[in-house]
């Protein structure tokens, strides 16, 4: 008896399509109006905020994929940097060019030179950029200090010496420069 009366209760509660209709009757036109606008307006502002989503999602995809292209290379650009600084270490090894040098070396000096000047333009013209930070003041975003000396010539926090350049790939840090800080002399902030 207890399943008949659930069966019958449940067959009471459940909606039939006469039903549906008589409460659908029930409401005024207006009434009907109205919920539809407001069911109109939802869809509207749901349909807004998916375009919404979507552009967002676009232009972060564009931006990750174009952020990759540019920086694919890192890794590879950091090896070729330490070439370039091998080349310029080179460099600077030589002897002071005098007067009466032989001309071997003068030739050798001259190919070296040149060698490292395209290098760099090349390095140049795919983003990869060199900056000598002497003279500057100290950024912790791009210099390593390796020490600090005081000095009376520079003033506090001034870049006194760059054992290695600062190299960047599109603006992103590649390779800090190591550098030498000066402390406790001329105060910059005044």
């Amino acid at each position: 008896m207890t399943t008949e009366n659930a069966l019958h209760e449940e067959q009471n509660e459940t909606p039939t399509p006469e039903t549906a209709e008589a409460q659908t009757e029930a409401k005024t036109p207006e009434a009907r109006i109205t919920e539809l606008e407001a069911q109109v307006e939802e869809f509207r502002d749901k349909w807004m905020r998916s375009e919404a989503e979507m552009q967002n999602y676009r232009t972060r995809a564009k931006r990750e994929v174009e952020d990759a292209r540019q920086y694919a290379v890192q890794k590879f650009a950091k090896d070729v940097v330490e070439a370039a600084e091998n080349l310029q270490r080179g460099l600077a090894s030589l002897p002071a060019k005098g007067e009466n040098e032989d001309g071997l070396i003068s030739k050798l000096r001259e190919g070296f030179e040149s060698t490292e000047r395209s290098f760099v333009g090349i390095l140049e013209r795919n983003g990869i950029t060199c900056q000598h930070p002497v003279g500057e003041v100290f950024d912790a975003n791009l210099h390593q200090a390796m020490a600090e000396q005081p000095s009376d010539e520079h003033p506090d926090g001034t870049v006194m010496q760059a054992w290695t350049p600062t190299w960047t790939l599109h603006g992103r840090l590649l390779k800090p420069a190591m550098v030498v800080v000066a402390k406790g002399g001329n105060k910059a902030a005044e």
